[in-house]
């Protein structure tokens, strides 16, 4: 849920990136941090598990310009991959105004790319939301490796709503930016519409003075 701070004028977004262990959920992350300039964003956060970790940061991506005069800040969130930490997983994902699924795209973790993309359904319905009604996009991460499953097979397999979807390596830092700007104009996009219509789904931000 997007929250609006008056003081500063700024909207902040939440962007989810969902995916099974090992996938390039973090590998995103640090690739988007490390080309960031420092004076547009946070400190990254790391919550580390024994065998996972949820990363978080914050930035100002000027290039989306402003909404209604606000500026738009996101936060970005990766998730455990590892299913037993389900419970994480469904804490992250609480709040999320956007998710990018990382698929790997290996042969060998296909059948863990189904059970984590059901997963990420189960979770969002046990949060209210129906994933039709929230901006995904699917990233097929790990395209420079042997032995993966083509695009093709992989949209039939897992792209069934047809969302907006994006081959990777995000090692290399390729498809990760087109990723992070296809989900980010999503969730402007609805965003928009909300503020256009009823602002009832935009959560104000009271600062520290205790005005809006």
């Amino acid at each position: 849920m997007s929250l609006v701070n008056y003081a500063t004028r700024e909207i902040t977004c939440k962007i989810v990136y969902y995916g099974p262990g090992r996938s390039g959920k973090t590998t995103n992350l640090q690739y988007v941090y490390s080309r960031v300039p420092w004076n547009r964003k946070g400190e990254m956060v790391s919550l580390a598990t024994d065998s996972d970790r949820t990363l978080f940061f914050d930035f100002l991506p000027l290039e989306l310009g402003r909404i209604s005069g606000f500026t738009t800040r996101f936060q970005l969130y990766t998730v455990p991959g590892q299913v037993y930490y389900n419970a994480t997983r469904k804490l992250v994902l609480q709040g999320a105004d956007g998710v990018v699924f990382v698929a790997d795209s290996q042969r060998s973790q296909f059948a863990e790319d189904i059970e984590s993309f059901r997963n990420l359904q189960e979770n969002l319905l046990e949060h209210g939301i129906d994933i039709r009604e929230i901006p995904v996009v699917i990233q097929y991460n790990k395209r420079d490796l042997p032995n993966t499953f083509s695009v093709a097979y992989l949209e039939e397999e897992l792209n069934f709503r047809n969302v907006p979807s994006f081959p990777a390596a995000a090692l290399h830092g390729k498809g990760v930016f087109d990723t992070l700007r296809s989900v980010s104009e999503g969730v402007l996009r609805k965003l928009a519409r909300k503020l256009n219509g009823s602002t009832d789904a935009i959560t104000p931000e009271v600062d520290r003075a205790g005005k809006r």
